[in-house]
């Protein structure tokens, strides 16, 4: 199967109609092509990022006036057809001799495993060998189609975490986050979709050849064994979207049956690659154009990307992945930087757009979940972005506080000894950022609508905030406190750690601020 060529992507039309498509198709007019249906959520995913990243690489536009024409028309088929046929050669998934995509160049002996381990959530060799595969089983994918393989392939490759000795990570690290600006009109095409998310030529050095600079599976594997490390300054920008840390070669082949992941018939199939270690060991100051990363402000350490963690993406990640986060470094991807300094001025008649964000929350090399999130993002004036990052600090810094002091209170209710008492807490802070999220989208965006001479918000928005924060905490405190049968309660604890829940969120003084400004006399 040859990527650029072959029909192998599995998408959905206007009219409703599931369709295999090949690249180039993202540009038909005739019922066109709305979304990828991959079947699994990571693969959506890395199915997004493979074809911006081969728009980026292949057919990035000069500047943002050409990125404006096709945007409000998109190029003619043959056109991108024609384009992407150029690079054909670079992207066959199974070539005996020659490169092949994502895959080591040469690659004569290693470890034969299952075409399953492509999967990130597969268990590992340990587990197997110990029978702790009791959730995840094993064997649940021993065939692949080509189209699965090849996702499959970048979505380890891209994602790739800790896989023991020599087995390296991804460019951006185990589990990055990606974050992609999103149409909000429902009728809005794939090609819309993926090339809201391409940067211009004088936002990124273009392609001037495609060679191993750019996609690695075209040169030498640049090995790993003797502590050798690929910096950015070693290869060409665009390498970021093609980070291939693992070394893999397909190998054993299954004819004309069906795929165990996504069902469909084929007649070629794969059930195991061959595997080394000493892969590309990424280092450095690398910037993935479609990830956010936090910035050490003294520069003493190298920008790391955000990755996806335990207790999923909520509002309180909302300010670094779509503005800059001032408290810790935090800091939106280059695409969503340029569209809150330019693009979102030009498409402003466009309709409103948000940001999927998505990634795996990683445990080294155990998948513990994948999370996603659409997350709200404005066209702002520079005065209006710097107002909007002070008002959402001080309402997301008040809601840190008062879960904090919420999840103290609750294991003072608890437990006759809550400084001894051991145990995961987090499902309390979930409960409390789920139930005020709501609120805190609906005051963004009466404050992202203020004019850019606004001085201070409105003090109802700030007693609006408080009021959610306070009503919010109680609601939790008695759910998690008195949910359990009369004879278990030990009420005596529960109005002691409520009363004392009580008095610390009234003497706080970050909540004390915001009832400061929830008063339209003292405001001014």
């Amino acid at each position: 199967m040859n990527l650029m060529t072959d029909h192998w992507i599995p998408v959905i039309r206007q009219n409703g109609q599931p369709d295999i498509i090949a690249l180039w198709q993202i540009t038909e007019v005739d019922n066109p092509v709305v979304e990828i249906t991959a079947s699994r959520p990571d693969f959506q995913g890395a199915l997004y990022q493979l074809l911006i990243g081969t728009l980026q690489t292949c057919f990035a536009p000069e500047d943002e006036d050409q990125w404006l024409d096709y945007w409000q028309q998109s190029p003619e088929p043959d056109e991108l057809q024609a384009c992407l046929e150029k690079v054909a050669f670079a992207f066959e998934l199974d070539a005996v001799d020659g490169p092949a995509f994502l895959q080591d160049f040469d690659l004569p002996d290693g470890e034969t495993k299952g075409i399953s381990a492509l999967l990130i959530e597969s268990p590992g060799g340990k587990t197997l060998k110990d029978n702790l595969d009791h959730f995840v089983k094993r064997d649940r994918a021993n065939q692949l189609c080509p189209s699965c393989t090849a996702t499959a392939l970048f979505t380890l490759q891209t994602n790739a975490p800790s896989g023991g000795v020599g087995h390296r990570v991804g460019l951006r690290g185990g589990g990055p986050l990606t974050s992609l600006i999103f149409p909000k009109d429902p009728s809005a095409t794939l090609w819309q979709k993926l090339w809201l998310n391409v940067l211009n030529q004088e936002e990124l050095e273009p392609a001037e050849k495609i060679d191993s600079s750019i996609l690695p599976w075209l040169g030498k594997t640049r090995v790993s064994e003797k502590g050798k490390i690929t910096s950015p300054a070693e290869v060409h920008p665009l390498h970021a979207y093609w980070g291939m840390p693992r070394r893999i070669r397909l190998t054993t082949k299954i004819a004309n049956t069906d795929c165990d992941l996504c069902g469909n018939h084929a007649e070629l199939l794969y059930q195991a690659y061959r595997t080394k270690n000493y892969g590309t060991n990424y280092d450095g100051a690398w910037i993935h154009p479609l990830t956010p990363y936090r910035f050490d402000s003294k520069k003493v350490n190298l920008p790391l990307s955000l990755k996806g963690q335990q207790g999923g993406l909520g509002y309180r990640h909302w300010l670094g992945i779509t503005l800059q986060d001032n408290d810790n470094g935090d800091k939106a991807s280059k695409t969503v930087q340029l569209y809150n300094q330019e693009r979102g001025r030009i498409i402003s008649d466009s309709g409103a757009v948000s940001l999927w964000c998505f990634g795996y929350d990683m445990d080294n090399m155990k998948a513990r979940c994948w999370y996603e999130s659409r997350f709200p993002i404005y066209y702002l004036s520079e005065m209006q972005r710097n107002n909007l990052t002070d008002w959402a600090t001080e309402f997301v810094n008040a809601a840190k506080e008062t879960v904090k002091m919420l999840r103290e209170e609750v294991k003072s209710a608890w437990f006759s000894h809550p400084k001894d008492a051991k145990g995961d807490m987090s499902q309390i802070d979930a409960q409390f950022w789920q139930a005020t999220e709501m609120d805190f989208y609906r005051l963004l965006e009466q404050l992202a609508m203020l004019p850019e001479d606004t001085r201070m918000a409105p003090s109802e928005i700030y007693a609006s905030w408080h009021e959610t924060l306070r009503k919010q905490m109680n609601h939790v405190f008695e759910t998690a406190t008195l949910a359990s049968t009369p004879e278990d309660l030990n009420l005596k604890r529960i109005v002691t750690a409520q009363k004392a829940l009580r008095i610390k969120f009234y003497s706080n003084k970050i909540i004390k601020a915001l009832k400061a400004k929830a008063k339209p006399e003292e405001a001014a």
